[in-house]
């Protein structure tokens, strides 16, 4: 006698089997959350290279992407050379490596030119803060030399700080440096390490991008042999709206971010500002941070040229202004069009949020996991509002009073009427009895 699956026992033994999952899930969650964290940093270290190599296949596919159609398949097509399966293998080949090439070169030139400026900047505030602090005494002597008393009292503020910042300085700031160098050796083994899952993800980035599109085959080739059509339809929608949105967000804000730092550092040059490469740095990276970032940047700069020269540090801020301006009405519009979607109200959310539990690399990343996350609640919203029959445009529930149950259509308020918070609760109860009636009467 065959054996025959009973599905209603079968899904049951499915439910009960996830919840005790779940239920042994919760209690480590709860009870043994070291035990899961140690777990959890056991698993990413192994899985760490694979994660290296997805994301430079990720950062480098436009890249790959251009290099190939538009340089040496434009280059063939112009010589009138036929591009076959093994020419367009072998210059995939060519354009991953020099891919990885231009971004090693360019990661190496960035460092080397940076951390010798960034060491002479820091040097050259150590050893010259008495002076800073006189030019800013003096400053604030010539521009209240009319008010007496408000001229001794700034004096004396910034006299107070001005010791406490040299004492920071010495005591504090220059041991911690020393102290950093010194124990460079100490961290020499996870450096070691890092160097070694960057070079591995390396690797495993060549193979990634070399075989891309049959990797995205075979993957979706397994979602539509697990899933239904409709579902597997809807998924693979889902990850082409991430990939367009993180894709879109972060390459434009890092060219973006670029752009920036290298129009600020050609106008503090023009504006004669001192640590002119340290302050474009600065602003060039903090810019990557949608809405706070150019004042994160904007501050600490401003503050280093105020040591300075105060009056430089007025110029300074002003024409950090006019850059922000133009950054956010034209440069960055053109850059990343409307690659989140989102208002400027969940922007700021998203980077509290994400800001609050991950730090500076979830006020990056927080926008458009934040835009995703959005899409795809609007999305099931969009759904269920579909299968009530009822509309997802947002402007239909401007203004109304309520939805007629039997009808579907808004019911508007009367133009002097007032809700009176008893008759909705009436209103309430006599639907939930007419409702119960009815159910009554149709057993």
């Amino acid at each position: 006698m065959k054996f025959r699956w009973d599905k209603k026992y079968l899904a049951w033994g499915i439910t009960a089997f996830l919840v005790v999952v779940c239920s042994i899930l919760f209690y480590f969650l709860i009870f043994r959350m070291d035990s899961l964290a140690v777990g959890l940093r056991k698993v990413y270290a192994i899985l760490t290279p694979l994660v290296y190599g997805a994301a430079i296949s990720y950062l480098l596919c436009p890249l790959v992407n251009f290099l190939e159609k538009n340089v040496i398949f434009r280059i063939l097509k112009r010589a009138k050379i036929r591009i076959h399966t093994r020419l367009r293998k072998v210059t995939r080949m060519v354009c991953v490596i020099l891919s990885l090439v231009i971004a090693v070169v360019c990661i190496y030139g960035l460092i080397a030119m940076l951390v010798p400026e960034i060491i002479n900047s820091l040097m050259n505030i150590i050893n010259n803060s008495s002076r800073y602090m006189e030019n800013i005494q003096d400053w604030l002597s010539d521009v209240l030399k009319d008010n007496p008393d408000l001229e001794e009292s700034a004096i004396a503020i910034v006299t107070r700080y001005s010791s406490r910042f040299e004492n920071w300085l010495t005591s504090d700031f220059l041991p911690q440096l020393n102290r950093l160098v010194l124990n460079f050796s100490t961290g020499l083994f996870d450096f070691l390490v890092f160097l070694k899952n960057l070079l591995i993800g390396a690797m495993i980035s060549i193979y990634m991008l070399y075989n891309k599109e049959s990797y995205l085959a075979s993957s979706k080739k397994g979602l539509y042999s697990i899933v239904s059509t409709a579902t597997a339809n809807n998924i693979i929608r889902d990850f082409q709206y991430v990939h367009k949105t993180f894709g879109g967000f972060i390459i434009g804000k890092i060219i973006d971010s670029v752009i920036i730092g290298i129009l600020c550092y050609i106008g503090t040059t023009i504006l004669g500002t001192p640590y002119a490469l340290l302050v474009s740095v600065i602003v060039g990276v903090t810019n990557v941070i949608p809405f706070f970032g150019p004042y994160l940047g904007a501050v600490p700069s401003a503050f280093l040229i105020l040591l300075v020269n105060p009056l430089q540090c007025v110029y300074f801020v002003i024409f950090i202004l006019v850059l922000q301006q133009f950054d956010g009405n034209f440069l960055g519009p053109k850059i990343l069009g409307e690659s989140t979607g989102m208002s400027s109200f969940m922007v700021i959310v998203a980077i509290l949020i994400f800001g609050g539990f991950f730090g500076i690399f979830g006020m990056f990343v927080g926008v458009p996991i934040f835009a995703v996350i959005l899409t795809i609640v609007q999305n099931a919203l969009r759904r269920r509002l579909e299968k009530a029959h009822l509309p997802a445009d947002r402007e239909y529930y401007k203004n109304i009073d309520h939805i007629d149950e039997e009808t579907l259509k808004p019911v508007y308020p009367a133009p002097d009427s007032k809700i009176n918070r008893d008759e909705v609760f009436s209103y309430r109860a006599e639907k939930k009895k007419e409702t119960s009636n009815k159910e009554d009467t149709e057993k």
